[in-house]
């Protein structure tokens, strides 16, 4: 049996038109419309592509979009400026600064200065603590986490009582998904544990799992006989393992044996057009309820 494919691709596509439809009504009755600004700092390649789309993704949303490009050899006293300008304007209700930053300004820093209730990449460690707490505390959900966590629920995966597996204790995907599966809630309440490279007998903690979430940043990690029977599995995992000598792009695994899994796995993402598309679109979904609340 194949398992079933849980398409990124297209559930994002799903969710980015429930999204427009909330801005064209937030349009028609209030006449206002989410804004988001999103800063880069220099001309980093990757960075330049990666605002590129989003900024793209905000404005066929029907967002009023600010990019804010600055010089490389911006201080970081003029960048913390320019944050706390955007934070004290009603207009925009979601600031993102794409990371890397130049090796003269402290990330921490910056990121701390954002407003925690603009802060739609949901770093802040005010929304951090909002994220542990649950329930109405919380503002954001972090990007990536949210992603996998309406791939799981989209995908018809029940989590009420399940045995979740994290593969991986990331600030930015491992710890705070855990969290949020372990809450109560719908697409949650799930029994959850936490695994990384240095556990003994990861394999065993793997074979356990109803939903098994993989974002260790190790190309085919997960071995096929660590995947359970029926399991839903969610692959992170994005490794450039070598370039296409035709097309000239990278050639991308994730951190599961993809052709393997899916003959054991009941459901299962892929790489690419698994957990990547989701990640912006939870970006925008979090820049519209900033907005809905701030109105």
């Amino acid at each position: 049996m194949t398992a079933e494919l849980i398409s990124g691709t297209e559930i994002s596509k799903a969710i980015l038109e429930e999204i427009k439809q909330e801005v064209n009504e937030m349009k028609d009755k209030t006449g206002k419309v989410p804004g988001l600004v999103t800063i880069l700092v220099g001309e980093n390649p990757a960075s330049i592509s990666y605002v590129t789309l989003k900024v793209r993704t905000a404005l066929n949303l029907g967002f009023n979009e600010i990019q804010d490009n600055q010089p490389e050899d911006i201080s970081q006293e003029d960048l913390l400026a320019l944050i706390d300008k955007y934070n004290n304007d009603p207009e925009i209700n979601g600031i993102l600064v794409q990371l890397p930053l130049p090796k003269h300004i402290d990330d921490k820093k910056v990121l701390n200065a954002i407003d925690p209730d603009k802060d739609v990449d949901a770093f802040h460690p005010v929304n951090v603590g909002r994220l542990m707490i649950g329930g109405d505390e919380v503002r954001f959900l972090p990007c990536t986490p949210a992603g996998i966590q309406e791939l799981i629920v989209r995908s018809g995966t029940e989590t009420k009582g399940a045995e979740v597996v994290v593969v991986g204790r990331s600030n930015i995907v491992g710890k705070p998904i855990a969290m949020m599966m372990a809450q109560k809630g719908v697409g949650a309440n799930s029994t959850v544990t936490i695994v990384h490279t240095g556990t003994q007998d990861l394999a065993t903690h793997c074979k356990r799992a109803d939903i098994l979430v993989v974002a260790a940043g190790v190309p085919n990690l997960v071995k096929p006989e660590w995947i359970k029977p029926g399991s839903t599995v969610i692959d992170v995992g994005v490794n450039r393992i070598g370039k296409n000598e035709k097309t000239g792009k990278a050639i991308l695994r994730g951190d599961v044996d993809f052709a393997k899994a899916k003959e054991i796995a009941g459901k299962i993402t892929p790489v690419p057009g698994g957990v990547g598309p989701m990640t912006i679109c939870m970006l925008m979904r979090n820049t519209l309820r900033s907005a809905q609340r701030s109105m």
